[in-house]
């Protein structure tokens, strides 16, 4: 139902994405993709959805709660990890995942109208073990580098209930996070 131009059409909006909502402004990014097989050590997720008519799609970021996430979301939201109580440092990872099914979701409206998006929910990784019930046609494991910060890991899986072909180039995508909305 999917067809390849699709997966990595939706493999490159949300690997461009994260370099806009995972990392701090100026820093490096490397994205790599993994094996299916690949062992994702994080402990904690947050699980977002995107979904239209046509499709739905999740995308899982994965943390473990220490002090490197911790001084990494901090760094993000411009204040002191000290000052970061375990909602205020929730919030953020929940935030920053949020930003970019955000940016994800805008990008898809050029595709595919009527999108919608869900709100974050932190679970433990372990849920992961129950993906293949999802009955989906793509999922990719991804490992986000970045200078001065822990390796995440983001999992996409995209479910269709149509046909879907479409293309992107990471050329003719902004790096911009886009304007705020206010409804």
């Amino acid at each position: 139902m999917l067809t390849q131009s699709a997966k990595d059409g939706f493999d490159t909006l949300l690997t461009q994405s994260l370099k806009s909502g995972m990392a701090p402004s100026g820093a490096r990014v490397d994205i790599s993709v993994l094996a299916d097989d690949a062992d994702i050590p994080e402990k904690k997720m947050v699980v977002l959805t995107v979904s239209s008519y046509l499709f739905r799609l999740m995308a899982m970021f994965y943390f473990t709660p220490d002090a490197a996430t911790r001084a990494h979301f901090a760094r993000l939201n411009n204040i002191d990890a000290d000052e970061m109580s375990e909602q205020t440092f929730m919030d953020a990872i929940a935030e920053s995942g949020n930003l970019c099914c955000g940016i994800l979701n805008r990008d898809l409206g050029n595709f595919f109208p009527h999108i919608g998006m869900s709100t974050p929910n932190v679970i433990d990784s372990n849920c992961a073990a129950y993906l293949q019930t999802l009955n989906c046609q793509h999922v990719r494991h991804f490992a986000v580098d970045m200078d001065d910060s822990p390796r995440f890991h983001v999992t996409l899986i995209v479910s269709a209930y149509a046909d879907i072909d479409f293309a992107v180039s990471a050329e003719e995508l902004g790096s911009d996070t886009g304007e705020l909305e206010l409804f």
